[in-house]
This record gives structure tokens, sequence and C-alpha cells, in this order.
């Protein structure tokens, strides 16, 4: 990844929170209790998963990914806000910006393609349930999983490369809380039209899949479901995937709000909040989605305990 010799800019200003100021004690305890309660949350469901050998299956196999993405994806952005807050200062170097963007976006582009991996796995599993340890043996699982990381690793490096081969010689104010693309072009002195297009054309191709593979997923899930003819049995193949169908619709909400949507419709504040659903809020509230609303996950956590307090 190589930047032009144009560029005369070696920091760049985060001003996402710079309006803030009169509150910058109240964010800091708020977003050092989101990160912590982040941690606590995605280590134990990795955890409590390992352990208990009866959640050693595929779909709590992807939960456990999804925990270890969602720790290290709010690890890229939070705990340099909370410096930033705690120093008072907003400033990020060229190298930190370039690093924190790309392990952001293949952390992203992971999750998105992870969530889809994830329904795919619920309409096996409703929709084809005697053929679903063959179809979704161990070896899949595996390699379904390190393929939607190198595909994220790789888009990653072409939508980083992307931006910061363009030249930066004047403004060096980013107007969010991290390294956005979108507005780190804008500071650009350069042409920028054909890095939008490109940078449009990734984010439009990661959603537009993953939305896709979901939607279809749920379709044949719900078309199954409804054919169940007892109450009981439509119920708990409903409670199957209603922790997944929670975490979809928060995550590409979102994501669908802040990037398909043009920039200029939306406030910096609404689009900070938006940016603050999906680095810090979804990643805190996914443990808790999946082990509240999942029995197994609570009988293998009761299980623990009474194991702890024997010994």
């Amino acid at each position: 990844m190589t930047l032009t010799n144009q560029t005369s800019v070696h920091e760049f200003i985060l001003v996402g929170f710079t309006d803030l100021y009169n509150i910058q004690s109240f964010l800091f305890i708020a977003f050092f209790s989101m990160y912590v309660l982040t941690l606590l949350g995605n280590i134990s469901i990795i955890a409590i998963i390992k352990i208990a050998p009866r959640l050693h299956t595929p779909m709590y196999f992807f939960i456990s990914n999804l925990s270890l993405i969602d720790v290290c994806y709010s690890s890229t952005i939070t705990p340099k806000t909370l410096l930033n807050i705690a120093l008072e200062t907003e400033d990020i170097s060229l190298p930190g910006c370039v690093t924190q963007m790309y392990f952001f976006v293949a952390l992203l582009i992971a999750e998105c393609f992870l969530l889809a991996v994830m329904a795919y796995d619920r309409y096996v599993a409703i929709c084809n349930p005697l053929l679903y340890l063959v179809v979704m043996n161990k070896r899949v699982c595996i390699l379904m999983v390190t393929i939607l990381y190198i595909i994220s690793l790789i888009l990653s490096a072409v939508h980083t490369s992307n931006v910061f081969s363009v030249s930066f010689c004047g403004p060096n104010k980013i107007s969010n809380f991290y390294c956005d693309p979108s507005p780190l072009l804008k500071l650009s002195c350069s042409d920028t039209s054909f890095k939008e297009v490109v940078l449009s054309a990734i984010c439009a191709t990661v959603i537009s899949i993953s939305i896709t593979a979901v939607f279809l997923s749920y379709i044949y899930i719900i078309s199954t479901i409804l054919k169940i003819r007892s109450s009981e049995g439509r119920r708990k193949a409903f409670s199957t995937c209603a922790s997944h169908f929670i975490t979809v619709t928060l995550y590409f909400g979102s994501l669908v709000f802040i990037h398909v949507f043009p920039n200029s419709h939306h406030s910096l504040n609404k689009n900070r909040f938006v940016g603050l659903v999906y680095t810090m809020i979804i990643p805190m509230l996914n443990p808790m989605i999946y082990s509240l609303r999942n029995n197994d996950v609570k009988q293998a956590v009761k299980k623990v305990l009474k194991i702890k307090q024997s010994s």
C-alpha cells in the first residue's frame, strides 16, 4: 500500500465528538462501560461454547466466530476513541488511520458475510433437518469461515488502498470519531471520482450479497415453518432463528442507513449515532441477544456454574 508523493498530511483530526466537549466525562464512562461489557459478554460466549460439549454444533461454531469478530471489531475503534477523550486530543497518525481502517473494514465485511452464512445454516437446519449434520459438517463450517475471512481481508486491502492512494495536502479533519472512508476522500486534493465509485461498488456488493443471502434463506425458512402443523413446533422453529434475525435487522439496518442513503440527506449527528450503533452498541448487544433468548446457552452456563460450585 503506497501513498503518493504529494501527500503532506502526517496525521488526521477526528472531530466526531469535539462539539460535545461539555459531556466528555459522560462519553468516556459510557463508551468504557460498553467496551467492557462487549469484551466480557463476547469472551464469555466463546468460553461457554468451548467448554460445553452440547454447544459443539455448527450454529454455535458460527456464534463463537461472531463473538470473536465483535471483540476485534470493537477493539479497532473504541480504545482509540477512549484514549482521545481521556487525553483531550483528536489526532490519529497516518499509519494509525490506515491500520484502523484496514482492520475495521475487514471485520465489518467479515461480519456481513458471517451473518449470511448463519442464515444459510438456519435454512439447512429448518428446511433440511435430516441432512443438517451432513451438509453442515465440521469441515464445511471451517472452510466457509476461512473463505469469508480471506475474502474480507482481500476486499479490505483493495478498499483501504483505494482510499489512501489519493493525495492529502490540505485539511485533515475527519468528520467522524474514526477513520471513515467517505469523509477521508472528501479531504483529498486530487480527483476522487473513480475512488468513490470503487468505494461505493465494494460497499454495495458486500451489503447486497449478504442481504440477498439472508433474505432468500428466511423466505424458505418462514415458508417451511408455516407448513408445520403444531403451534409448539412452529414456536420452536421460530425460536432457533429469532436471535439471528434480531442481529441481522440491527446490523444491516444501520449499515444500509449510513452507506446506501446519501450522506447529504443526514446530519453529522445522525451518521455519528448510526456509527456508534454498529461499532459499539451491536457488538455489546449480540452476546445478550444470543444468551438471553437461548435455552441451550442458559443451561450450559448453569452447568458450568454448578461444576465450579461443587469443585
